[in-house]
Order: C-alpha cells, then structure tokens, then sequence
C-alpha cells in the first residue's frame, strides 16, 4: 500500500492523467441516459484465479472522481482469489462510478496479472536462495504501479529509475575501458550512498574481475556509509528511501536499525550518523537506537535478523 505523501505526489498525477485520457470533457454516454446525481452499489467480483493487487488505486480512481464514494473491501492485495469471488463493493454516485470503471479495473487488471505472474515465478524459487528481481521494462508511466505489484507478487524491486543505482553494462564497461576501469569512474562521479553493480555474462568472468579488483585479506572497512547500504539492500529498498523523509513501516524500521548498528559498529558520532541518514537530528538518532535496543533485547526474532545484518556487514 502507497502511503499518503506518495499517493498524493506520485500516484494521484498518473491517475488523473489517465482520467483525463478516458474523459477529454464528459461521459456522454451516463449523462445521456443519467443527468441527475443517483445513489448506488456496484460489486467487485473476481473474474479468475490468481493474486489481486491494486485495490488501493482501484479506490482512488473513484475517490479522485468524487471525494464521497466509498469502497468496502473483503480483500487484501497479495490474497489469492478465485473466480466468482466477492471482492468489493463500491457506493457513491452511479455516474462517477460508470466514468471511473474502465480506468479503475484497468489498474486492477493490470497490477494483478503482474502479481499473480510473479507469484507462479516465485513459488518455483522458494528454497533456492535465488532472489527474484524486476528491471525498468515496465509500461511508461506505469513503472510506481508495476514494481509495486512485483513486490505484492512476493519479487523484489531492483533499481526504479537510472537515477536509483550504478548498473554498468557492457557498453559502459567498453566506453571505460575495462570493468576496473568503469568502477572506478563510477565511484569518482556517483555519490558514495550508490550502489555499484556490473552486469557481466559468466560467473567465470565475474570471478576474474573481482580477483583484479579484490585485494585478498584486506579487513573490510566498517562505516556507516557501509552499514546504511547493506541494510537498503537487506531490507529491498533503496538508499535514497532509507534516507528520505517517509515514515512507512516498510523503510522507518529499516532506517532505525541502521542507526543501531551503526552505533555500535562504528565510533562515528550521532549527529554523523544522523547527517548521513536524510538530516535527522540527535533526539531522532537516539529514539530510534533505544526502540532497536529493546527489540533486540526481547525479541529473538528481532535479534537473530540483526545478527545476520550484521554478518553481511562484516563476514569475517
């Protein structure tokens, strides 16, 4: 589920866009045969099996179209329903329901053909280790409502726009000259907060590129710079989240932890660490550091997860 600030300034845009592309100035159709506002029902009924996911946008496309609609959902996005189901049921004016239909139930569609595809993938790896991950091939100005729905379908998201991450691919890698070449050019430019990845065509030549780049027994400097990254990656999110302002579950509890460790990894002072975590000031770093602690202390769960945090950090 989006939360509020990225509904509002990152979801709400495409949806009226798409509006607008079904409505260029009014349903002819409705107001021909309905002039006057008429209080209603509609049913959300599951035409096949498989994994819903979009039924947060599915209520915005209404929601957008006439504050007062309201849907009640007898489903979550990532359930597996099955044909004939009930899914919903939506009440407002008949009039906004049939102009926002079409637009909504192409989200619906859409998202949970992505999701009911990648849970079928997924299902195949369980137990392999292999983490399933999505590209930037998505449907333009689809791409927040797509990866969403390979994360509902249980993938991961990769990088979300070019902006989000080094990939260096073979063009890069001959326009530098060489793998070590193109890592470090792309750790001269990008910010140290980006990720660096090379996509190479063999575990063979993998192997031999890193044994050019790799010095052998060299202790892994621990900083929190270090620590921030593997906690993105461990947690599937991206830098640039871990350190923005959002207070989503999903990123806050990962931020907290990384203000955890990288107090008791490192000796860098708190307003450094909150510097390096989006600003945050010394009372935020401090709350969240004692909120970890006590999980930690009385959660095992909490405690065997940090604990393989922090091998990732330092396997040695």
């Amino acid at each position: 589920m989006y939360d509020q600030v990225t509904l509002k300034l990152n979801v709400d845009p495409w949806i009226l866009s798409a509006l607008k592309e079904d409505i260029t100035s009014e349903d002819v159709s409705t107001n021909s045969v309905m002039p006057h506002p008429q209080a209603g029902e509609v049913d959300l009924i599951c035409k096949e099996d498989g994994i819903i996911c979009g039924l947060q946008v599915f209520e915005r496309v209404f929601t957008l179209l006439d504050e007062k609609t309201t849907v009640e959902f007898l489903v979550q996005d990532g359930a597996e329903v099955h044909k004939g189901q009930l899914m919903a049921k939506v009440h407002g004016d008949i009039r906004t329901l049939l102009c926002g239909e079409r637009t909504a139930l192409n989200y619906l569609q859409r998202m949970s053909g992505i999701a009911t595809y990648t849970h079928s993938v997924a299902e195949l790896l369980k137990g392999t280790g292999i983490k399933l991950l999505d590209t930037r091939k998505t449907t333009p100005n689809n791409r927040i409502f797509e990866k969403y729905a390979v994360r509902i379908g249980g993938g991961n998201n990769h990088r979300y726009n070019l902006s989000d991450g080094v990939l260096l691919k073979d063009n890069h890698i001959g326009a530098a000259g060489g793998v070590k070449e193109a890592i470090a050019a792309a750790k001269e430019y990008a910010p140290f907060v980006r990720k660096i990845e090379v996509e190479v065509e063999s575990l063979d030549i993998a192997e031999k590129e890193l044994s050019n780049i790799i010095t052998p027994d060299k202790p892994r400097e621990i900083t929190p710079q270090l620590i921030i990254e593997v906690v993105s990656e461990h947690y599937h999110i991206s830098v640039d989240q871990m350190i923005s302002k959002t207070r989503s579950s999903d990123v806050a509890k990962p931020r907290q932890i990384a203000m955890y460790l990288c107090k008791n990894m490192t000796e860098s002072p708190l307003d450094t660490i909150g510097s390096l975590l989006g600003g945050r000031d010394h009372s935020t770093i401090i709350h969240g550091i004692k909120k970890v602690t006590e999980e930690y202390e009385k959660n095992e769960t909490t405690r065997n997860m940090i604990e393989t945090i922090k091998k990732k950090i330092n396997p040695n």
